[in-house]
């Protein structure tokens, strides 16, 4: 019964010529321990609807969107620490019934007695077709290390998905299907997904001040972030005893519109504030500019100056960055000295552009290595353990934090 006046909503709702696909998602993000975002897009405008409910009930309950391209559910009444499961309809090309359904998993995130987090980081998606001077097109490296990195990663038990910055080559949000969400979907409709900004998001034009719209007509209109009064430059969440903390570090690399980095400013009042917010939980911090990198492009001098004091003052436990295409991770650093209760920074810096060497070696480096990957991260009470894998499905690295 239920399923029929569905299929009556949507027939009664304005119709289109042919049968719609979905060309980009569903993603899944801002989740909370009570809501849920669900976005797709679609080739025509269509209606949709969208079952969903505590797995494996998945038809529980029901939205409609309206007809257009631009799809977004906004899940609300769930419940924290549970397993979800998702349906989503278009109609068939008759009209007279409906596709096969997409569907897809996601988890709410976890109230504060829950000790058990699962999750994943990648770094820069973006990389131009590469081509001779004939404009001829060559075989597509950063293609393929998308592609297997994406197929393991599917494979991971994980919450959500964390990306250090740079989605596309630039920025553009033409660019965003073929080099982010069509090679990683099968991760997106499973895993919310995070994004720390990387200069890539403010255009190739950033350092001008005619480049304000970029970044919310390319990125900000198509995402939804956990909110904060700069949202989506900075934010913050929290799940388990966990506080994951988002900065724009894009001013230090000639974005005129980023947030400041200067002492006096909102962000870093901000960055203070949520961090004395957190006592006893686990400190993570995401940030495109590295503050440590033996990297192409080696540490960022002006991120260094503004935060790792602060870093160290309030505790964080470890630092997620990118700006460098390859892995790195240091010692635990604590006023400029390799200690227990230092802050470890982890460079996670590249999904799909070519590795680069390392060229400006540092002494506070504990492993380095030039390879496309990804980290697979689990946080079990006061333990936190991170392997790291290329594309070939080789761990690169293993190592614990305790809180």
């Amino acid at each position: 019964m239920k399923q029929m006046f569905l299929l009556f909503l949507l027939v009664v709702i304005s119709s289109v010529a042919d049968a719609a696909q979905v060309v980009r998602g569903p993603y899944i993000e801002d989740p909370t321990q009570t809501t849920m975002v669900l976005r797709w897009q679609t080739d025509a405008a269509t209606p949709s609807w969208l079952e969903y409910g505590p797995a494996p009930r998945c038809n529980q309950i029901t939205t409609l969107t309206p007809e257009g391209t631009q799809h977004k559910a906004v899940l609300y009444g769930l419940v924290p620490n549970q397993d979800f499961c998702y349906n989503l309809y278009l109609y068939n090309q008759a009209r007279d019934g409906v596709q096969q359904p997409i569907t897809g998993t996601f988890r709410t995130l976890f109230s504060p007695e829950r000790k058990i987090v699962n999750f994943l980081v990648m770094g820069a998606t973006g990389e131009p077709i590469p081509t001779n001077e004939e404009g001829e097109v060559l075989p597509d490296d950063a293609a393929a290390g998308r592609s297997h990195l994406a197929a393991l990663m599917a494979k991971e038990k994980s919450d959500f998905i964390i990306h250090t910055g740079n989605l596309t080559y630039q920025g553009l949000n033409d660019e965003a299907d073929r080099e982010f969400f069509f090679p990683f979907k099968e991760v997106l409709r499973h895993n919310p997904l995070f994004v720390a900004l990387g200069p890539n998001e403010y255009g190739p034009a950033r350092e001008s001040r005619d480049s304000k719209p970029f970044l919310q007509t390319n990125y900000s209109r198509f995402h939804n972030m956990s909110w904060s009064k700069a949202t989506p430059k900075y934010y913050s969440f929290d799940t388990a005893n966990a506080r994951f903390v988002f900065l724009d570090t894009n001013i230090a690399n000639g974005a005129v519109w980023a947030p400041e980095l200067e002492e006096d400013s909102a962000q870093i009042a901000w960055l203070k504030t949520t961090l004395a917010g957190a006592p006893e939980k686990w400190k993570i911090v995401v940030m495109h500019a590295p503050a440590y990198s033996s990297g192409a492009n080696g540490s960022n001098e002006t991120v260094a100056a503004a935060l790792v004091k602060i870093f160290e003052d309030y505790r964080v436990n470890l630092v997620l960055q990118g700006g460098d295409y390859n892995y790195e991770r240091t010692f635990p650093i604590l006023r400029g000295e390799n200690k227990p209760h230092g802050v470890t920074y982890v460079t996670i810096g590249t999904a799909a552009p070519a590795p680069t060497k390392r060229t400006h070696p540092l002494e506070e480096t504990a492993r380095f290595v030039s390879a496309r990957h990804y980290a697979a991260i689990k946080i079990v009470d006061r333990k936190l353990s991170v392997k790291v894998y290329n594309e070939r499905g080789k761990q690169l690295d293993n190592f614990d934090l305790y809180l």
